[in-house]
């Protein structure tokens, strides 16, 4: 699994014909997108849930993507060492993935690494996202569910009122809820997502009251749909068999309605649309309209006095019309 991945997050022809070899084997693992700004201990609740999940006898990978430098392209990559506990499981998978300056807290490849897990047997994959922010919306298109979390005392019941991060989730985790103020963000939380009540301290969601979290979500008040809020403490373990119960019912929830279907069938869509963007400025590479250097493509733009719609727009009729490449090679 770890050469397949990384032979298709090193592109070219033999990590397309591996996609397209296993595609048929994709599936029906479920995909829970686990993402939220940075500190908020994304990593360390991915390893509870790994911890329930593998008590129910789930094979479980997880993709942990790491943002690269914009100045060596690197990545620590450090997310598996939060994750070491289970290195031993063979009913585990951990791979760390680079962005490799990739905006939108996935990778391009991220999907198609999910399907290699899939095919491979097991029955859930984690995406944990790079958490970079409102920039995370990416991660709707390649979860069946999505997790936000959010840690007290960081600004995050401002951060949750903002558009991009109030919209991506299915289920948003008070995390470190020990601290002083869960309580108060969950109740936050609740006010924005769901209208329900004052967001002011609810006693019933206080952490000593075993995170408790006004029982049963499928009994509360609002949408349908509504987002579900929840307290946990990934460190201590607290919280985590009640949103292992809550992730359940959503997706049961998702799957009665047939929103699950239409997820899955976007991300297909979007899956083939960037296929198809990468097989477009393959061809335009390959004719000389856009070369390989993009700093040679807009040395000759500097050098022209047409305007860039006009430049770009002129270079491909000139090379469909030609049938040839514009830069002096073969041929087509």
């Amino acid at each position: 699994m770890a050469r397949a991945i990384t032979l298709i997050e090193s592109g070219g022809s033999e990590g397309e014909a591996l996609i397209d070899l296993l595609y048929p084997h994709f599936g029906p693992a479920r995909i829970i997108g686990v993402t939220g700004p940075p500190g908020a201990g994304k990593s360390t609740l991915v390893d509870g849930l790994l911890t329930e999940l593998r008590r129910r006898g789930e094979r479980v990978g997880v993709l942990a993507v790491d943002p690269s430098s914009p100045f060596s392209g690197g990545a620590l990559l450090g997310d598996r060492l939060r994750m070491a506990r289970h290195a031993a499981d063979s009913g585990v998978f951990i791979r760390s993935m680079a962005t490799r300056g990739h905006w939108g807290g996935l990778t391009l490849v991220t999907t198609e690494a999910a399907g290699v897990l899939q095919a491979a047997g097991f029955t859930t994959v984690i995406i944990e996202t790079v958490g970079v922010g409102q920039s995370e919306v990416e991660i709707m298109s390649a979860a069946d569910v999505v997790l936000v979390v959010l840690v007290p005392g960081a600004g995050d019941d401002i951060q949750a009122l903002k558009a991009g991060i109030m919209e991506i989730g299915d289920i948003y985790v008070v995390n470190k809820s020990d601290l002083p103020g869960a309580a108060e963000l969950a109740a936050v939380l609740r006010f924005a997502l769901r209208g329900e009540g004052n967001p002011a301290l609810d006693e019933s969601e206080h952490p000593d009251s075993g995170h408790a979290d006004s029982g049963d979500p499928n009994t509360l008040p609002g949408p349908v749909h509504a987002p579900q809020i929840r307290l946990a403490s990934a460190l201590n373990g607290s919280g985590l068999a009640e949103l292992m119960v809550t992730l359940e019912q959503t997706e049961a929830r998702l799957q009665a309605s047939g929103e699950l279907d239409r997820r899955r069938r976007r991300r297909s869509a979007t899956e083939l649309e960037r296929i198809a963007q990468a097989a477009v400025r393959g061809w335009l590479v390959d004719r000389g309209i856009v070369p390989v250097d993009p700093d040679q493509l807009l040395r000759e733009f500097e050098r022209d006095n047409r305007g860039p719609h006009r430049f770009i727009r002129e270079r491909l009729e000139e090379a469909i019309r030609n049938g040839n490449r514009l830069s002096g090679g073969a041929s087509k």
